[in-house]
């Protein structure tokens, strides 16, 4: 059976527009995140718990809720986004050197940050998260970024209370 050449080229571009459209909603995918209700310094302090309890040393603390709130009459800001935010980051020697012994590349994912937040229009929520490692390069590379991404869960599933 032939079939017209504009039905496939519509079927053609369909196919192409789904694909991509996946690709596009897939990259809006990477975080996980947990929302518990509790207190924003005790979620805080459960984050850092659950990072030095391992053994983990946190490199650098941001305070994003802070520079958000000094620098908002310099942008013009009329919205106050968090009651407050934070981010953490760290690395794993054990963890972060197996993903670069697969790829000297992966450098790239290292430090791993962990975020928390209190929304200013949700008080008493806290959400505590991080960006996942893509699934990507080869199949040491791909174990070893599955590795991070399962430690920073559990991190921040203790954080939850979960």
């Amino acid at each position: 059976m032939k079939y017209p050449a504009t039905l496939i080229a519509a079927l053609l571009f369909s196919f192409a527009h789904m694909a991509f459209s996946g690709a596009a909603q897939a990259g809006m995918d990477n975080v996980t995140a947990y929302s518990v209700e509790g207190d924003f310094a005790d979620v805080r302090q459960d984050l850092a718990d659950a990072v030095i309890n391992r053994g983990f040393v946190i490199d650098y603390e941001a305070m994003i809720g802070d520079m958000l709130e000094r620098t908002a009459a310099d942008v013009g800001a009329k919205t106050t986004v968090y009651k407050d935010a934070q981010a953490v980051q760290f690395c794993s020697a054990t963890v972060s050197r197996t993903a670069m012994e697969a790829d000297a590349a992966n450098i790239a994912y290292c430090p791993y940050v962990l975020f928390v937040y209190e929304r200013a229009d949700k008080p008493g929520t806290v959400t505590v998260g991080f960006r996942r490692m893509p699934d990507t390069g080869s199949d040491a590379t791909r174990q070893a970024l599955a590795a991070v991404n399962a430690l920073l869960d559990e991190i921040v599933r203790e954080a939850a209370g979960m």
